[in-house]
Formats: structure tokens, C-alpha cells, sequence
């Protein structure tokens, strides 16, 4: 297996992990959930790029705008 192929199994445990962690109650940790969606979305558009999904693409990088701004908001909240 192509090592981009198996990108896709570490951008999805990464995209659990920072579900996990923005749900939580504690702002650090919601804060950390928002920057490993953001590594998730850099995974995830390595892997759309490699597969040629473009539709996957643009999601992830609206969802990075979201994510961005979810950081913005938690470290305000600190």
C-alpha cells in the first residue's frame, strides 16, 4: 500500500481525537481539539489531492476556515 493511501487511517483517528476534545468541558482542551482538526484537514486534503477527490477538498478546506475560527474563539475564551 502506497504510504498516501494509508494516509486516510491516521486523518481519520485525528479527526475522532479532536471531536473527542472539542466536546469536552475544558477550554484547553477544546482549544487542542480545534488545532488537531486543523492537522486532521491538512490529512485529509493530502489524501483528497492524492485521490483526485475535489469534492473532499473544498470541504476540508471550508471546514478549516471553521476550525480556525473555533481556535480564535476558545483561546478568547481562556
Amino acid at each position: 500500500m502506497d504510504w498516501l493511501d494509508f494516509m486516510q487511517w491516521p486523518a481519520m483517528l485525528v479527526t475522532l481525537l479532536a471531536s473527542w476534545l472539542v466536546a469536552s468541558r475544558s477550554p484547553g482542551r477544546r482549544h487542542l481539539g480545534f488545532w488537531l482538526f486543523l492537522a486532521s484537514n491538512a490529512l485529509w486534503i493530502a489524501w483528497g489531492w492524492h485521490v483526485s477527490a475535489h469534492a473532499l477538498i473544498a470541504l476540508q478546506v471550508g471546514l478549516a476556515a471553521l476550525n480556525i475560527r473555533g481556535a480564535l474563539k476558545t483561546e478568547d475564551a481562556r
